[in-house]
């Protein structure tokens, strides 16, 4: 294995590695500033296959690949977002969002040394909070694997779960291991949480998310493992003989961990499902007991999911074991020979006589009443009770919902940018009020997944159909006055981060008084085109050029599907790269460096600018 990469290291020209976060035994995770990015922390995964295995090498890129069209796939909230992907040295990485927290299992060890666990509200939060995680990656077709508390992080910021490491390390390393001991299948999954289709097959199904998710549920309860509380034996699961639950949490817990596919909940809709309307849930049909003392696994743990929380269920089991004609069983004697038999019997029946009595006679003294007793109940109509009961409790749900709050803070472009950072919710709206002129040009970028700008005009409106829920916008001002660039989250995120950065260009004074041509070298630069090729053989070729305001270099590059496309600018000029249809891609405006996977294939733009007479040279890499 490799050594660690030191610190300090840029890869790539734009990553800098500031410490290890973690290592195994195929990889390592760095803590690192992307210095595209306004020195952003992100996460490099590093994977470090053994450099005298070619199948290893084959496999790595195989599956590194493969990993980062699923990580592409997906844009969760609670899923770090992945960035970029490159090769170096025979090294594999693929950069992420940094997550700012601990994982369960250090929570858990940290509780355990001060004496305690998890308590059942917060595991039940947990798995309520991962549950709707789990229904956004399955319905992409994509399964987790390896769910367990070393893979579950509890952000800082928000206190909310968030799954990490989709097991292409582990992947790797057990097809390594297959290769060598020639196995007929490899598994990735971590022993004691994935199920037992899982580690004996290879197959993972959404429901194979959900065992597992409940495993480390009464990991985290119990502070045991799972060894300790799953019984090989017979196949069944003894968790709640260390702690004891609310019965229907309980219940979704070992429906979860069936043993059969087909007795799990079938989707993490359903379990929520079930959380939310507790009556719905449905018992599992009954099974036949095993015929024979082999197969105990297969219809075993459809029995488990019903309570077993009681410690005397070896005292159960003693009572089925006893048989009616066992000689070794005492027979009891007949009823009436014992004495205190009859003599109960017989009080009994004494009092069943004087209850009778007492009921008839109450009841002929009340049919000789007046039949008044019916007319105060239309009286005492109990609809009104029930009326105001709901009015009430309408009443405080509007209370709770945050009301809507606009901040404004007018901007400082003096020196020519401002960058702004923090963290939006959902009922705030963020204004930055920029006093400006006619003809001067605005550039605004934002990061962050969560929030969306719109640049509005003197008027309050939009300036153009492109500057309305945007993650970036650049124009030239049509009028003098105040221009906001109001920043709102994307509708259902509570809250995200953000950093915006703006800045306001003014031309070049024209020596001509007349204002009619000042405006027409900026409003509309000389775009001048170029198709690059790069030679068969190569993945990368480098193009240079002179640029200044009055003149856009664009340089065209026919990409694949999923290529990745790496570009590198010298200093003093900058780059916007579209899409093949004009769209500015996401996070690539005004850059120097970029990487990326391309979703679609076609004819990518590099728009090459300058506020000055630069000359440049582009590096430009398609793998």
């Amino acid at each position: 294995m490799q050594p660690p990469i030191p610190n300090s290291t840029i890869l790539q020209s734009r990553y800098r590695i500031l410490n290890v976060l973690g290592q195994g035994g195929f990889g390592r995770t760095y803590l690192a500033e992307d210095q595209g990015r306004f020195n952003e922390l992100c996460a490099i995964k590093e994977l470090t296959p053994p450099q005298d295995n070619p199948y290893a090498l084959e496999k790595s890129k195989e599956l590194f690949q493969r990993e980062a069209q699923t990580l592409y796939q997906i844009q969760h909230p609670q899923i770090p977002q992945f960035r970029a992907t490159f090769e170096q040295d025979q090294r594999f990485f693929i950069v992420q969002d940094y997550v700012e927290g601990k994982t369960y299992r250090s929570l858990l060890d940290e509780r355990k040394a001060r004496g305690y666990v998890f308590s059942e509200s917060e595991v039940t939060q947990l798995v309520k909070q991962v549950l709707p995680v789990l229904a956004y990656i399955h319905g992409k077709g994509i399964i987790h694997r390896d769910i367990a508390p070393d893979n579950i992080m509890l952000r800082d910021r928000d206190k909310l779960p968030v799954l990490i490491d989709f097991g292409v390390v582990k992947e790797l390393a057990t097809r390594i291991q297959a290769q060598e001991t020639v196995k007929q299948h490899t598994t990735v999954g971590k022993l004691g949480y994935a199920p037992t289709e899982q580690m004996q097959t290879g197959r993972a199904y959404p429901n194979s998310d959900l065992y597992a998710l409940a495993v480390t549920a009464v990991v985290l309860l119990t502070g045991r493992e799972p060894q300790d509380l799953f019984d090989e034996n017979t196949m069944t699961w003894r968790w709640q003989r260390y702690v004891t639950l609310e019965p229907t949490f309980a219940q979704v817990l070992n429906r979860m961990l069936s043993y059969r596919v087909s007795d799990r909940f079938q989707s993490a809709t359903e379990v929520m499902q079930v959380l939310q309307a507790p009556a719905t849930i449905a018992p599992l049909p009954a099974t036949p007991p095993p015929t024979n003392a082999q197969p105990p696994a297969t219809n075993v743990s459809r029995a488990e999911t019903v309570a077993i929380g009681h410690r005397n269920d070896s005292t159960v089991a003693r009572t089925n074991v006893q048989r009616p004609n066992d000689p070794s069983v005492p027979s009891r004697s007949s009823l009436w020979d014992d004495p205190w038999a009859v003599f109960a019997i017989g009080a009994g029946l004494v009092l069943l006589t004087g209850l009778g009595a007492w009921t008839i006679t109450r009841a002929l003294m009340n049919a000789n009443q007046p039949i008044a007793s019916p007319t105060p109940s239309p009286t005492i109509t109990a609809s009104p009770k029930p009326t105001t009961t709901p009015t009430t409790k309408p009443s405080p749900s509007p209370s709770p919902s945050p009301t809507p709050v606009t901040f404004s803070q007018q901007l400082d472009l003096s020196s020519g940018s401002v960058a702004r950072s923090g963290t939006l919710r959902s009922n705030e709206t963020l204004e930055f009020i920029v006093p400006a002129n006619q003809g001067q040009r605005l550039n605004t970028s934002l990061g962050g997944e969560g929030v969306l700008l719109s640049v509005l005009a003197p008027n309050r409106d939009p300036i153009d159909n492109s500057a309305n829920r945007v993650t970036n916008w650049s124009g030239e001002l049509p009028f003098n006055g105040n221009y906001t660039i109001q920043l709102r989250t994307v509708k259902g995120i509570p809250k995200s981060d953000f950093k915006l950065n703006v800045a306001l260009q003014t031309p070049t004074p024209s020596p001509s008084p007349s204002p009619s041509p000042s405006p027409s070298p900026t409003s509309n630069p000389t775009v001048t085109e170029q198709v690059i090729g790069i030679p068969q053989g190569q993945t990368g070729v480098q193009v240079s050029g002179t640029v200044n305001p009055a003149t856009i270099r664009r340089y065209i590059i026919n990409l694949r599907p999923n290529q990745t496309l790496s570009l590198d600018l010298s200093q003093g000029a900058r780059f916007t790269l579209r899409y093949p249809d004009g769209r500015p891609v996401e996070d690539a405006t005004n850059l120097q460096t970029w990487q990326g996977i391309v979703p679609t294939g076609g004819g990518y733009q590099v728009d090459v600018t300058s506020d000055q007479e630069t000359s440049f040279t582009l590096g430009v890499e398609a793998r």
